[in-house]
């Protein structure tokens, strides 16, 4: 009896062992992100309402993993959705990173599916409030997450380098307009190289160069650099864009960013600054959306600049509050007429990430 049960309990452990060696998962994590906010606008709000209000900044729930074939080869894999429960928006779940691919320390990794394009993720971890109000997306264009697409990443090179690609798939992104003429479906691809670590840890300094030609309809170019000296980290970001179609050529100019934060332990202190003319970015064209009788053709004029000041405190590892300040500045011609689009916003908020 004690022989079988010894037998059994050998079996169970190698099995076990066999098992983790060829895999990795799958395991669930998730985020619960919310925040008080009171804005006069609420042009750059989650759900565009102004006032105060309770916004849920992209919580999610996911699945990923990966699976040994070889040495040198993995299947890896991820289902993510934005969970938007916690308001009335009526909308459960959304859409966010979902792929499945081969990873090889060789040859580097190919997903397919739904994800970041490499010119989003260009921006390594610039974006010190992203997922807010105060998102560098209300400004700048191309920040993507697209689907029915491949996404490429190589190895690193020297340990430094890494070379990225996307491309969608054009059929799937087929329009027509009112002359059954095909629009903006050609060359829906972007590119990236990065040097150094976006976590600033491995290396204390982040740069990266990338291109976006088709996705979202925009053409643009962008450079991102940050490093962290001691307990500061500085941040530089510049990105020129168009849109691809002529009818909205009046839709083209530059964007830039500056941003600073200061790490005192568990506490860390940011501000940002921002500028945009290329009207390409969320808050210009939710303003536009808001505005009766506007489309994007009548914009001229861009002049937004974008001022936040903020802090992060960490609880716990997992838990986090966060508070900051933002100011929307600037002005807008709609068929020549001049509208003011400053706004003020005030959040705090609470994430816990497991």
């Amino acid at each position: 009896m004690k022989k079988t049960v010894l037998s059994a309990t050998i079996v169970s452990a190698l099995a076990t062992t066999s098992f983790t060696a060829l895999a990795d998962g799958p395991s669930f994590y998730g985020r619960a992100d919310l925040a008080i906010t009171n804005s006069d606008m609420g042009i750059a709000t989650q759900n565009q309402k102004s006032g105060t209000i309770i916004e849920n900044n992209f919580s999610w729930l996911g699945v990923k993993g990966t699976e040994a074939i070889n040495s040198d080869l993995e299947v890896v894999y991820q289902m993510e959705f934005g969970v938007s429960n916690f308001d009335n928006s009526g909308n459960t779940f959304a859409a966010r990173n979902t792929f499945l691919g081969l990873k090889s320390a060789t040859a580097g990794t190919i997903l397919v599916g739904r994800n970041d394009t490499v010119f989003k993720a260009s921006e390594g971890g610039f974006d010190i409030f992203g997922n807010t109000n105060s998102d560098i997306d209300l400004l700048a264009a191309g920040q993507s997450r697209s689907a029915d697409g491949f996404s490429y990443y190589s190895p690193k090179i020297a340990d430094l380098v890494t070379l990225n690609a996307t491309y969608l798939m054009d059929d799937n992104y087929d329009q027509v307009n009112a002359a059954g003429e095909d629009v903006y479906t050609d060359n829906m691809y972007a590119l990236s190289a990065t040097l150094g670590d976006k976590g600033l840890k491995a290396q204390n300094y982040y740069v990266s160069a990338a291109y976006n030609d088709g996705i979202d309809n925009v053409k643009a170019y962008r450079g991102v650099a940050q490093v962290k000296l001691g307990q500061v980290i500085l941040g530089g970001f510049y990105q020129n864009s168009e849109h691809v179609d002529n009818k909205y050529s009046n839709l083209e100019g530059d964007t830039y960013f500056v941003n600073a934060a200061y790490v005192m332990g568990n506490l860390k202190l940011k501000a940002m600054y921002g500028s945009d003319d290329s009207g390409l970015g969320k808050y210009v064209s939710r303003y536009v959306g808001d505005t009766n009788g506007a489309t994007l053709e009548t914009v001229s004029d861009v002049d937004l600049q974008q001022f936040s000041l903020g802090a992060d405190y960490r609880l716990s590892k997992n838990t986090l509050v966060y508070g900051h300040y933002t100011k929307y500045d600037g002005d807008i011609k709609l068929s020549g007429t001049s509208h003011d689009m400053s706004d003020d916003i005030f959040t705090l908020g609470m994430r816990f990430d497991f």
